[in-house]
């Protein structure tokens, strides 16, 4: 049995593209109001707008980046009043820089996907979430990955961040126990989005790579599960849920066929 979230307002970072997109069409489908943020506003700009005209939502968007404190502060102080009461908050921005060894690492690399994987999740629960608690209702979903979970070659930042996620999740639901709030964490496997080719900083042959000789994921089935959590009813918590293609069997074990040339 589905639990409404008909006008229900839910924040969602990183909702420019890929996972983040993909979700904010699936809750708009499903009635919610939205808050989309990213860095990139032309993009978060034209998704809101196909997002008011085909279903007669409310929509804001703010542009923020999430690894920067003020960033955070300010997009959330900004909120018009119809919006301050976040419902739900999804926290699907981040991403991963190169596949180095760990011991050739970059540290701006480094920053980048800690600043944005790790501090960008804490700051965002810490800035929404007291007005849950005060509520008493709302729902934390933290996107993470089955880097979370696992550790593999060259994923030494990137799986660090992930585990963190994983951490974070798991105290957070500690922390909100004696409350009505639930958080979740999603966990996928190999999904086709822009994550590689930003991994590979815009090397789109080496990205293509990634997802050829079997069917990934896409975009839309991470959103499904993420509908899914968010429309249990209100006394079941999904905790956590991992994700894989059907060719996939663990982070560093997939299935490819012999792609053709």
């Amino acid at each position: 049995m589905n639990y409404s979230i008909e006008n229900q307002t839910v924040f969602i970072s990183g909702a420019s593209s890929g996972i983040g997109a993909a979700t904010a069409r699936q809750f708009a489908a499903s009635g919610a109001n939205l808050i989309l943020a990213a860095r990139r506003t032309e993009r978060l700009d034209q998704l809101a707008a196909e997002l008011k005209s085909n279903y007669n939502i409310q929509v804001h968007s703010i542009k923020m980046d999430v690894s920067k404190i003020d960033s955070v502060k300010q997009g959330i102080a900004s909120l018009p009043a119809s919006f301050k009461a976040i419902d739900i908050l999804i926290n699907n921005a981040g991403l991963a820089l190169g596949v180095n060894k760990a011991q050739v690492n970059i540290p701006a690399e480094i920053d980048v996907v800690v600043d944005v994987n790790v501090k960008g999740v804490l700051y965002l629960i810490q800035e929404i979430t007291p007005g849950m608690v005060t509520r008493g209702r709302g729902h934390i979903i933290n996107i993470s990955s089955i880097a979370g979970h696992e550790a593999y070659p060259g994923g030494s930042v990137y799986c660090a961040t992930k585990h963190a996620v994983d951490a974070i999740t798991k105290s957070t639901r500690m922390d909100l126990v004696d409350t009505p709030l639930r958080v979740t964490a999603i966990s996928p496997g190999l999904v086709e989005t822009e994550f590689s080719l930003v991994r590979f900083q815009g090397d789109t042959e080496r990205a293509s790579k990634i997802y050829q000789g079997y069917e990934p994921l896409i975009a839309d089935d991470i959103a499904d599960a993420i509908l899914y959590a968010a429309t249990r009813p209100p006394h079941v918590q999904i905790a956590d849920m991992i994700i894989f293609p059907t060719a996939q069997a663990s982070a560093t074990v997939v299935h490819k066929l012999p792609v053709s040339l």
